[in-house]
């Protein structure tokens, strides 16, 4: 790749891969600064979209904005760029989380992980939320293994609970299940966020519509969130979902924002990983919401860290494609 300048199609294209980026009820919360002179891109948040009552210190807004920079990092290397990445705080402007200068090749920093990020470009468009009942079959130990690999790539922790810890988290699951239904500020987010008698894509241009919300669970231990709540949806059936669900924690040994934003980075790129592998995910984050349940989530053999994300893996279908905001809406480019 040579020290060329960027056209503006091929910066767009880019943040249109980034932006195909999962996040809490699929609010989208990010904006993106392309600067021409220097090939920067500034990730910023979206404040105005974040959940002031699921999501207080927007802990879940940063990991979708870190699972959108994972993206851009894996479109510019796929193209042939390095992405230099640089996480940012700025109490004077603390919207500005994170900043991706792209240079040619042998220009960027070793052992950083950079090197098997364009091989994960086919996942990007092929990733989506599955919220329908997953094969019994167990993932391969082989796999569980590069995933957890590619967690550690992006500086956060992947682990599988087992027997008594599994039950543990499931049960955490179903105490956050309980208090949801009875909580008002939860109604309001899903209020906000869902999106009822939406049958196409191109209906909405963000929240979760209601051809995402999979059957309800009719028996089975996954921990699924009805994002119908107490609303009917016409033609939603119901199905039986995993007896023995398979489950992975996304840890960071920090709680600070940067660290929100290192394990959006390491989600997504399991994420697109356990797609290039077959294996289809969704997200259960009702426990991680509460900050009494999310505490006791944490890896009982080492009693550190903090549990950023809970991942569903499994064998099943694909969950469809979800809406995405214009690149309009979320690019600004400057000389």
């Amino acid at each position: 790749m040579s020290e060329q300048a960027l056209t503006d199609e091929r910066v767009t294209a880019l943040v249109h891969d980034a932006a195909a980026a999962p996040s809490m009820h699929n609010a989208q919360p990010w904006y993106f600064r392309y600067v021409r002179h220097s090939r920067t891109f500034e990730l910023r948040a979206d404040f105005e979209r974040a959940m002031p009552h699921s999501d207080p210190r927007t802990r879940g807004l940063h990991l979708g904005c870190g699972a959108a920079l994972l993206n851009l990092r894996v479109a510019a290397a796929h193209e042939g760029w390095y992405p230099q990445t640089r996480l940012l705080h700025e109490p004077a402007d603390p919207a500005l989380l994170a900043s991706v200068r792209l240079s040619g090749p042998g220009s960027g920093e070793t052992g950083s992980g950079v090197s098997g990020l364009g091989a994960l470009y086919p996942a990007i468009h092929e990733r989506h939320s599955s919220r329908f009942p997953f094969e019994e079959t167990e993932i391969p130990d082989a796999v569980r293994r590069a995933l957890s690999e590619a967690a550690r790539l992006e500086g956060a922790v992947l682990t599988f609970p087992t027997s008594w810890h599994l039950q543990e988290v499931l049960d955490m699951v179903r105490e956050a299940e309980a208090r949801n239904l009875s909580d008002r500020g939860t109604d309001q987010d899903l209020a906000e966020w869902t999106r009822i008698d939406a049958p196409s894509v191109n209906m909405t241009d963000d929240g979760v519509p209601d051809y995402a919300f999979g059957p309800r669970m009719r028996g089975g231990k996954a921990p699924m969130r009805d994002f119908a709540g107490p609303r009917q949806v016409a033609g939603r059936g119901a199905a039986d979902f995993e007896r023995n669900p398979q489950l992975a924690l996304v840890s960071t040994i920090h709680d600070r924002p940067e660290d929100w934003l290192r394990a959006g980075q390491a989600m997504e790129r399991v994420l697109l990983l356990a797609t290039l592998e077959g294996v289809s995910s969704s997200f259960a984050t009702q426990p991680v919401e509460w900050t009494d349940l999310r505490w006791p989530l944490r890896d009982p053999v080492s009693g550190t860290g903090y549990t950023q994300m809970l991942l569903r893996l499994g064998y099943g279908p694909k969950g469809p494609r979800t809406p995405r905001r214009p690149v309009s809406e979320v690019l600004d480019i400057r000389p």
